[in-house]
C-alpha cells in the first residue's frame, strides 16, 4: 500500500513512537507522517545521536547538511554529540523529555523515531531514579572498564549481567558515587515516562524483505562516506563496537580484513541485529499498530 494512503487513513494522536528493526523504513514513515500532521521528529536511536557517523548509523542526515530541519520537518537529537562524549539513558530521557515538552508547547506533534530498545523502554516506562555522578567517579569507572574489564566486573554484583565496557562503566560510576550497586537503584519505582504513552507504531517488514534492504543499503552507505567516518572513529577513540559497520570498517582500515570481508560481515551482523530487534519487539514492545510494509 502507498505510504501516503496509509498515513491519510490513520487516526491522529497527540504523540507517537515509530519504531522497527533497522532498514525497516521507519524513518521514511515518520518523516512523511510529520509532514502531514505538523510533527517534530525526536531521535530514539543511540548511535544516530552522535555527529560524524551519519552514514554508518543510517541517519536521516546521511548525505545532508546537519541542520534542524529536513524538507521543513524539524529534527531533534540527531548528530548532537561529538564522538568523544558518553551519554546514559538517564541523559537521553532528560533530553527527549525537553524536546517533547518544547514540541507540545509550540503546537507541534512529537514523533519519537528509532530502534534502540532501552531508549524506547525509557520513554514508555520511565527509568530508575539514578543519582547524579561526579566527573571524578565517572572518569575512574571509565578508566577501569577500559583497562581491565575483568577486574571491573568483579566489583559488580552477580545479578549485573552486562559485559560491554560502557554499561560496566555506568554501573561502576554509580557504585563509586553512592556505595550502592546499580541493581539497587534499578529496583526502585521508575520515573520520567512520557504520559500519556505515545501511540506506538511498529514498522515490521517480512524478514526476507528486510534482508534484501540491508544488502542493498550497505553499498550506498559506503558510497556516501562511511569509510571516512570510520577513520574519524579511529582517531576519536570512540568505541567502534557500539555501531555495526564501524567495527567492520575500522578492521578493514587497520588491514585486519579485506574489503569484501568487511562488507559481508557488516551485512551479516546487521541481519543478526535486526533479528534481535524483532525478538525484542515481539516480547518487550506492545504496538498499537503494526505495519508490515509500504511503498513510498
Amino acid at each position: 500500500m502507498a505510504l501516503c494512503s496509509i498515513i491519510t487513513q490513520m487516526e491522529k494522536f497527540d504523540s507517537y513512537i515509530i519504531t522497527g528493526p533497522t532498514a525497516s523504513g521507519k524513518s521514511d514513515f515518520a518523516h512523511n507522517l510529520a509532514k502531514q500532521i505538523n510533527g517534530v521528529i525526536i531521535n530514539a536511536d543511540s548511535v544516530q545521536i552522535y555527529k560524524g557517523i551519519e552514514n554508518i548509523s543510517a541517519s536521516p542526515f546521511a548525505g545532508l547538511p546537519i541542520t534542524d530541519k529536513i524538507e521543513g520537518v524539524p529534527y531533534r537529537l540527531f548528530s548532537i554529540l561529538p564522538l568523544d562524549t558518553q551519554i546514559s539513558v538517564v541523559d537521553y530521557l532528560r533530553l527527549a523529555r525537553q524536546e517533547y515538552d518544547k514540541a507540545k508547547a509550540s503546537g507541534y506533534t512529537p514523533i519519537f523515531v528509532g530502534g534502540t530498545g532501552y531508549y524506547i523502554n525509557a520513554i514508555i516506562n520511565g527509568i530508575s531514579p539514578m543519582p547524579d555522578v561526579s566527573e571524578e567517579s565517572r572518569s575512574k569507572a571509565r578508566t577501569l572498564a577500559e583497562e581491565d574489564i575483568i577486574a571491573a566486573r568483579k566489583l559488580l554484583p552477580d545479578d549485573f549481567s552486562a559485559t560491554d565496557p560502557q554499561r560496566v562503566a555506568r554501573a561502576l560510576e554509580v557504585f563509586f558515587e553512592t556505595g550502592k550497586h546499580i541493581t539497587y537503584w534499578q529496583s526502585l519505582p521508575r520515573v520520567g515516562a512520557i504520559v500519556p504513552t505515545p501511540h506506538r507504531i511498529l514498522i515490521n517488514p517480512p524478514a526476507d524483505l528486510l534482508r534484501q534492504r540491508i544488502a542493498n543499503r550497505i553499498p550506498k552507505m559506503l558510497a556516501g562516506g562511511a569509510m571516512a567516518e570510520a577513520r574519524a572513529v579511529i582517531e576519536s577513540g570512540w568505541d567502534e563496537m557500539r555501531a555495526i559497520g564501524a567495527h567492520q570498517l575500522c578492521s578493514f582500515l587497520r588491514g585486519e580484513i579485506t574489503q569484501e570481508e568487511c562488507i559481508q560481515n557488516w551485512i551479516t551482523k546487521t541481519n543478526q541485529y535486526a533479528k534481535r530487534q524483532r525478538t525484542w519487539f515481539r516480547t518487550q514492545f506492545t504496538a498499537d499498530e503494526e505495519i508490515k510494509t509500504f511503498v513510498k
